[in-house]
């Protein structure tokens, strides 16, 4: 069974953050809260905790995988931002978006759109989701928790950790999660496309 954290939703206790932040460093899998629904997580060089994930989420080969971010600094690294993306990017981080970009040679070919060759995206505002990608130093590979069969996800860490705690290594409880996705915005072309309507208000990227 998964080890399982319990932290303050606002200021979260550093000494279970590094507990959490340990477990990724071992090639983990986590389940921790973001400012829509709660998500699965592992360091992203780690190629059987991914494999783990697609297991556990049931996903395609050509699922759009998401890099979490702490602030815009790290998104450069990762991809390729023309002026009008950067400057959406700017407008709407930190949020519940994801925005799906063209990746850059860092992010390994794995969790690239294996056509594409894109890369999304997010910054989230959750004070947890900050403190777990801030005390790891680098970003935080992840994608919703939403489970094979099911029309939403899951707001309770206790009642995750029970249906899947024996396939993750550590549920970080930051109170009750959203039941909406992120809104997911693809700005890879020159015209900002909307792939999926979640929190957030999408109209902002209708042109």
């Amino acid at each position: 069974m998964s080890q399982y954290f319990s932290v303050h939703p606002e200021t979260p206790q550093p000494r279970l953050i590094r507990r959490t932040v340990e477990v990724l460093q071992r090639g983990g899998v986590i389940v921790y809260p973001t400012d829509s629904t709660y998500a699965l997580g592992c360091v992203m060089g780690e190629k059987a905790a991914i494999d783990r994930i697609r297991q556990i989420r049931a996903l395609r080969e050509d699922h759009d995988f998401t890099l979490a971010c702490r602030d815009l600094s790290d998104i450069g690294t990762y991809a390729r931002l023309e002026n009008n993306a950067f400057r959406l990017l700017k407008a709407h981080t930190p949020g519940p978006y994801t925005f799906i970009l063209k990746a850059t040679g860092e992010v390994p070919r794995r969790l690239q759109h294996p056509k594409r060759k894109t890369i999304g995206i997010r910054v989230p505002g959750n004070p947890v989701a900050q403190a777990l990608l801030a005390e790891l130093g680098e970003p935080l590979m992840t994608t919703s928790l939403l489970l094979p069969g099911d029309d939403m996800a899951m707001t309770d860490a206790e009642l995750i950790r029970e249906r899947i705690g024996r396939q993750v290594d550590a549920v970080l409880d930051g109170g009750s999660g959203g039941l909406e996705p992120s809104t997911v915005i693809d700005l890879s072309e020159p015209a900002p496309r909307i792939l999926r309507r979640g929190q957030g208000d999408p109209t902002a990227f209708e042109t």
